[in-house]
């Protein structure tokens, strides 16, 4: 390498070729508190393997993939009818180390995905999720769905259709692999499902399907599930029902559906999204008529929190890019990461992200004790899963965009991942409920789950279980009750205007006080700065006229802080 090539890298830092595992020592820290100690050490060595490649090999696919979208075929060379979707091999690619390689769409239902002996808890999937999508969103749909789909099938469908299909959703064979797909949305409906006007008509003892959804994410899955009104129904919900839509009948053949066009999208480019023509498609009733939507909810809620974790991983890739950059990169004589408005950019561009992680990892063991039958751990995962979808997906669009800032010019060309991670962000605030829609969710289950108590408990359980310095435990303490007031007037009184508040409000209680709680656990005095600048910037009122304390800020930046206790308090500052 000569000089001018030596001056380039300097000016210009690349964190390709970058271990996105090894380099996260926070990630580390919270798995050993998270996962049971033996599967900790069984995954390392896959973590460390999937870090690699989110840090290179995957991120390159991620590219091309972006850069070379799928396309829609509608006839064999020969003029036969005969759809499919082109995919571009490195989209394929990445396919195989997801669902195959990784197994992430498999680990939940099954033993036997990455050599461990029975199904993988929450935090595990979310864990390798987390790495995944911080170098490919798109593709992450898919897998979210076709979990959900088989989560969805296996608690409402007929055990002998469940029986039929599970094999093909949980296999890590791609050409035996049945891929899932939610086909919710209708043009004229959008989030108001009552308002579907697809049509399920009895057919013996089968069903068929007319009527139009307008987007569809992985319209050539293998099997689709499908809201309907059926026929003669009542209006409204109780009129709505859920179904499996198969891509192909049982005699090999094509189902009576077409896919009319593909979308063009500003983001999640690598993966196909389309309209689909029911033209009497065949198609199985799950679970109960009229209980659709109730059903439907707990794929759409289980896709939910998987949107929250890809919006935390792309809030870390974002701010694990931003802080290579400040390491690396020299401005005025100085590393831009010594510069005090620097500091004060990254951390912004951090703490957003460390909130959505933790909240993942709370959802995760929330998840696991749910499906183990507590039913306490459900009604706190029916608000914590909106929280995190409506919190965390909103501030991957500003963190993306401030990191794209961070990069400079560099950051706005489509060489450098910037720009994508920007288009993808755009996308976790509309996909399966937009930010009204979700924070009214945050409400309903307040109001239908009793959610806010059982959330109340658990922050409090959390606070004690914490070596906290005792101004802080006074501080969260005070909050917990400040903001399930406000939270409770939103759902007695049923003033939406409150919504987004209210959820915005919990959200932020929640990941200081878990957040608190992770520190006094695992030492981390980064963890606690964190903690209470989510209190002193997110909680508590400030005068936009007096300056800012930078003490939190600085502490994050600085080594040699890392000997002080874990119990310091920044409140009084």
């Amino acid at each position: 390498m000569n000089a001018c090539d030596a001056t380039l890298d300097d000016a210009i830092p690349d964190r390709f070729g970058t271990n996105s595992f090894v380099e996260d020592q926070e990630l580390q820290s919270l798995l050993k508190l998270y996962l049971p100690r033996d599967l900790w050490d069984h995954l390392k060595p896959h973590l460390h393997r999937l870090g690699e490649l989110t840090g290179g090999v995957l991120d390159s696919l991620a590219h091309t993939a972006d850069h070379n979208p799928p396309t829609l075929e509608h006839r064999t060379r020969t003029g036969k009818d005969f759809q499919r979707i082109i995919k571009h091999p490195a989209y394929v690619e990445m396919e195989r180390l997801a669902f195959s390689e990784f197994g992430l769409a498999a680990m939940s239902h099954r033993g036997g995905v990455l050599g461990w002996d029975s199904p993988l808890p929450a935090a595990a999937k979310y864990a390798l999720t987390f790495l995944f999508v911080q170098a490919e969103f798109g593709l992450c749909c898919p897998v979210s769905m076709t979990d959900s789909l088989t989560r969805t099938l296996r608690k409402f469908g007929d055990p002998a259709l469940a029986q039929r299909y599970l094999p093909a959703l949980t296999s890590q064979d791609l050409d035996a692999l049945a891929q899932g797909a939610m086909f919710m949305t209708e043009q004229g409906a959008g989030s108001d499902i009552a308002a579907t006007a697809t049509i399920a008509r009895r057919d013996g003892d089968a069903w068929t399907l007319t009527g139009d959804k307008w987007f569809c994410s992985n319209p050539d899955a293998a099997l689709a599930m499908v809201l309907a009104r059926v026929e003669d129904a009542p209006e409204g919900m109780r009129g709505i029902s859920l179904f499996l839509l198969p891509r192909r009948l049982e005699d090999g053949s094509p189902n009576s559906y077409r896919i009319i066009r593909l979308k063009d999208k500003l983001g999640t480019r690598s993966m196909a999204s389309g309209e689909i023509r029911l033209e009497g498609a065949s198609a199985y009733l799950v679970g109960e008529l009229g209980r659709g939507f109730v059903q439907m909810a707990d794929m759409m809620n289980n896709s939910r929190l998987s949107n929250g974790v890809r919006a935390a991983g792309m809030m870390r890739r974002a701010a694990a890019e931003s802080l290579y950059i400040a390491r690396h990169r020299k401005a005025f004589g100085r590393r831009l990461i010594d510069m005090p408005l620097m500091q004060r950019q990254l951390a912004k561009i951090m703490l957003p992200g460390e909130q959505a992680r933790t909240m993942m990892f709370q959802a995760a063991d929330a998840l696991r004790r749910s499906d183990a039958g507590d039913s306490n751990a459900y009604a706190l995962v029916r608000i914590l899963t909106p929280m995190l979808k409506f919190r965390a997906c909103r501030d991957a669009r500003r963190v993306t965009g401030d990191a794209m800032e961070v990069r400079g010019g560099c950051g706005y060309i489509e060489e450098w991942g910037d720009a994508r991670l920007v288009r993808d962000s755009h996308l976790g605030s509309i996909w399966e409920g937009t930010s009204n829609i979700v924070a009214l969710d945050v409400i309903r289950a307040i109001v239908r789950e009793n959610s806010l108590a059982v959330l109340q408990d658990h922050l409090s359980t959390l606070l004690q279980q914490a070596a906290l310095h005792p101004a802080v435990h006074s501080r969260l303490l005070a909050l917990i009750a400040d903001v399930s007031k406000l939270a409770e007037e939103a759902a007695a009184t049923g003033e939406e205007r409150l919504a987004r508040q209210a959820a915005s409000a919990l959200y932020h209680l929640s990941s200081a006080v878990a957040m608190a709680w992770e520190a006094s656990k695992t030492g981390s005095l980064r963890r606690m700065v964190l903690a209470q600048l989510v209190i002193l910037h997110r909680l508590s009122p400030r005068d936009p006229l007096k300056p800012d304390s930078d003490a939190g800020v600085r502490m994050l930046f600085d080594d040699s802080a890392g000997g002080q206790p874990a119990t310091l308090c920044l409140l009084d500052h």
